[in-house]
């Protein structure tokens, strides 16, 4: 089974322009992710692909491999769908670049998910977090998941979900990360379809894939991830790499 990285790097980002680029202890951002996906020794191959001539030459100064996006794209997926369509490969594992501080225990528990299912089964993989804080369920900026009882994925939604009618019922909250572990025949399936009504709706690319029948396994992890979306997550990233 052959397993790879990508990390799909776009140089512009409304709220933070350049903010792959920025330094983060004497290394661009992006290299940084690069350099820590690289030493997790969990993939074959690990790459960056982007659309920025910029962020194409930073990663090859640096030994890295990359690969230029030949088209415009509106999701992530479909940005490492058209970098892996003709790679000879197995499980694409997607890596954000602007989390530099890989969070190995959880990579591994995605791609475990595809060597424990003999059977095929699973289309993807992706993790979830439990969230309490009542700011944190209400904001439609976190994508919330509901699952089955197997952990595969139902819905995701930037509303509450599940609704709490029944306040004598206990009732758990999870946040979805945006990590995912795809089988390459996933990911070309996603690429070749149109956007679904309700992944529209949402603005949720994930959704698309329950729209058309895949299963998401859905990982429970404890670990927040620390992004860099903002001037002051930058400087919250540099006081953690000094006390690292």
């Amino acid at each position: 089974m052959k397993i790879i990285a990508m990390i799909p790097a776009r140089y512009s980002a409304s709220r933070f322009p350049g903010k792959l680029m920025k330094d983060l202890g004497g290394l661009p951002v992006i290299a940084r992710t690069y350099k820590a996906a690289k030493n997790t020794n969990l993939f074959d191959e690990v790459y960056v692909v982007t659309d920025s001539d910029i962020i194409y030459e930073t990663i090859e100064s640096h030994g890295g491999k990359v690969i230029r996006s030949k088209k415009e794209h509106e999701t992530g997926s479909d940005r490492i769908a058209e970098a892996v369509e003709d790679l000879e490969v197995d499980i694409v594992v997607n890596v954000q670049g602007d989390e530099p501080f890989i969070d190995e225990t959880s990579l591994r528990k995605l791609i475990n998910i595809f060597k424990e299912d003999t059977h095929k089964e699973v289309d993807l993989a992706s993790l979830k977090v439990h969230i309490t804080n009542k700011e944190d369920i209400e904001n439609p900026n976190n994508v919330k998941v509901i699952t089955d009882q197997n952990n595969l994925a139902l819905y995701f939604s930037r509303n509450p979900i599940p609704y709490h009618r029944d306040k004598d019922i206990t009732v758990k909250y999870y946040k979805h990360k945006g990590v995912y572990a795809f089988r390459k025949e996933a990911l070309i399936d996603f690429y070749n379809l149109p956007m679904t009504p309700l992944e529209a709706a949402e603005k949720i690319e994930c959704i698309r894939y329950l729209e058309v029948g895949k299963k998401i396994k859905m990982v429970e992890t404890d670990v927040e991830a620390i992004g860099i979306d903002t001037p002051e997550d930058l400087e919250k990233a540099k006081q953690y790499l000094e006390n690292v």
